[in-house]
């Protein structure tokens, strides 16, 4: 992978002026109309015409992007937010109706069938998508979703608590779960329950409005469900929502049993006769907690070198990103929850957004996101800004794959060969872990939006009928059983991205058997991991799959094989 290079440069214009940025509708429209009056009378000025549609989408894109990082970078900047707001409802609504009639100028093309329909099949289908789900009436019902989804960040990143007379961010106090200090634990965990129930209505309001919404976009669209058109949005192919029933009892037949194995091992490691949810992430009195890293210029730095390891392009990659400030790290108040990489359509060096407090997950979570960071730039070369939106499917198997094929390197994190092998077991366990979380987010959005009119004690009801499902009974949550019933609350994804969270599952499954074979073939591995992420979307998620050498599957016999292999793997630490 010699031939490799970081050092992107941001995409020349041809069609925009150089100076040219996105203030208003006004000042766009000319070059959608424009695009809309052109006549084209070839296959090459068809093409020349896409690349120009294409300059276009990328800095419009960019400007979004930096609109959102800087609001959620700071939620308490009103300025900020209503810049966001501006976009959402006055410049993306009064975009949409062109970007349909250029869609159906380019599938009314006779030229349309002279283009290299193997590169251009995937994108011809995901516009031929797009024309079936257009409705100017759900226009002004996505802007407003747009914004409203941005105020779960607001009311979550005020969301502090006092633990030993200083505030701390959620993300900050989360370390004290894994303090052998049981009282100090419960205390923190007490105080986090609370403080997530004094916000249970404001959010508990939220979601239903937007669940309202989603279903009215839905039914506007011919719809049954918002399930079934977020289906068909996502561009979801390859695979039904009855492939995804099947994967659910994957999970609980599976899966769950291990997870029984690990809580009975951690009940057994703190010595307790009864495990709490204070205990799960516990450590024994005598062990102190993981710590990797102090700061989040430290946490990059040890990420840089650690990406070294595997491929000096991968280093190089967050190097330049350090170099143009593209990286928010660090947890504090007053900035949204989560983490994120965001691709950045014409400079092409994509943003990291999270939440750092110096614990064992923030390592895992920055080279997760800096997996995503890479796909970014090896997409980034393709000629259009629409083959770089490549499938969440194949996007998470960019990043959870980089936490596995990192662990080799993590003594760079960890000096200590005891602490090394904790971090090293924690990691393995957890990409088992995590497929009962994933299966109770995505089978509860599947309730949700097939009952869109439910209330909100029938949807309390309905997540811990789920939750129960998918959770060992090992851990006794006796005195916050309130806190239970919200714990869904948590997850930003319900609110933010609606049923974007099965991709992680289907995803962690590639990411095994991507590091089961980097296993047996490390150069080979990295070759085809490289291969399969420069494709961007130009291929189905089968055959990118299939050029990252694994099997696009998530079968009950699958997921069986893969964790079987995870759990030898264990038993080797």
């Amino acid at each position: 992978m010699n031939n490799l290079s970081a050092d992107i440069k941001k995409l020349p214009r041809h069609f925009l002026p150089e100076d040219f940025k996105v203030t208003t509708w006004e000042t766009l429209q000319p070059y959608f109309e424009a695009l809309q009056q052109r006549n084209i009378n070839s296959v090459q000025e068809l093409e020349a015409w896409l690349k120009d549609i294409s300059e276009l989408e990328a800095v419009i894109s960019e400007d979004a992007c930096w609109r959102q990082i800087k609001m959620t970078c700071d939620t308490t900047d009103k300025s900020l937010e209503e810049a966001f707001a501006y976009f959402c409802m006055e410049i993306q609504p009064k975009l949409q109706p062109y970007a349909d009639a250029l869609n159906k100028k380019l599938v009314e093309s006779p030229f349309v069938k002279e283009l290299d329909q193997d590169l251009y099949k995937t994108y011809l289908r995901s516009v031929n998508k797009q024309i079936k789900l257009f409705r100017e009436e759900n226009i002004p019902i996505q802007a407003e979703l747009s914004v409203m989804a941005q105020q779960y960040g607001a009311i979550a990143g005020k969301m502090t608590i006092t633990v030993n007379g200083q505030e701390y961010t959620l993300q900050q106090a989360a370390k004290f779960l894994e303090n052998s200090d049981r009282a100090l634990r419960e205390e923190v965990f007490t105080k986090t329950a609370a403080r997530r129930l004094a916000d249970k209505q404001a959010l508990d309001e939220l979601y239903t409005s937007l669940v309202l919404k989603r279903d009215q976009v839905a039914k506007n669209a011919g719809f049954a469900n918002y399930r079934d058109y977020k289906f068909e949005e996502l561009g979801r192919f390859d695979y039904t929502k009855e492939d995804v029933f099947q994967f659910h009892e994957a999970i609980k037949s599976h899966i769950v049993p291990l997870v029984a194995e690990t809580l009975e091992k951690q009940k057994a490691k703190l010595k307790l006769d009864v495990l709490k949810p204070w205990d799960t992430d516990a450590e024994p009195v005598g062990t102190q907690p993981l710590e990797p890293f102090q700061t989040g210029d430290e946490l990059v730095n040890k990420a840089i070198e650690t990406f070294d390891q595997l491929d000096p392009f991968f280093g190089d990659c967050l190097r330049v990103m350090k170099k143009m400030g593209r990286l928010d790290l660090e947890s504090r108040k007053g900035k949204a929850p989560g983490g994120y990489n965001c691709p950045l359509a014409e400079t092409g060096v994509p943003f990291i957004f999270m939440n750092a407090a110096g614990q064992m997950k923030d390592l895992t979570t920055m080279v997760h996101e800096g997996g995503h960071a890479v796909h970014s730039f090896l997409s980034h070369p393709l000629a259009l800004s629409a083959f770089k939106e490549y499938p969440m499917e194949i996007a998470e198997v960019a990043s959870m794959s980089m936490e596995l094929l990192t662990m080799d390197h993590w003594d760079i994190f960890f000096k200590d060969a005891e602490q090394l092998r904790r971090a090293k077991l924690q990691q393995l366990e957890r990409s088992i872990t995590i497929f009962p979380w994933i299966a109770t987010i995505d089978k509860f959005q599947h309730w949700v939006y097939e009952h869109p009119q439910h209330t909100t004690e029938e949807r309390t009801a309905k997540w811990l009928e789920i939750l129960n499902e998918f959770s060992p009974s090992i851990v006794d949550w006796t005195g916050h059983e309130d806190y239970r019933a919200i714990t869904w609350q948590r997850q930003l994804h319900l609110f933010e991205v609606p049923f974007y969270y099965i991709e992680y599952g289907i995803a962690q499954l590639g990411a095994i058997a991507m590091w089961k074979q980097y296993k047996e073939n490390k150069k080979q591995a990295l070759e085809n991991y490289v291969k399969a992420l420069s494709l961007g979307s130009t291929k189905t998620l089968p055959e990118l799959y299939k050029a990252a050498g694994i099997k696009f599957d998530f079968s009950p016999a699958y997921v069986k094989e893969l964790a079987d292999f995870v759990k030898s793997e264990i038993s080797k630490l």
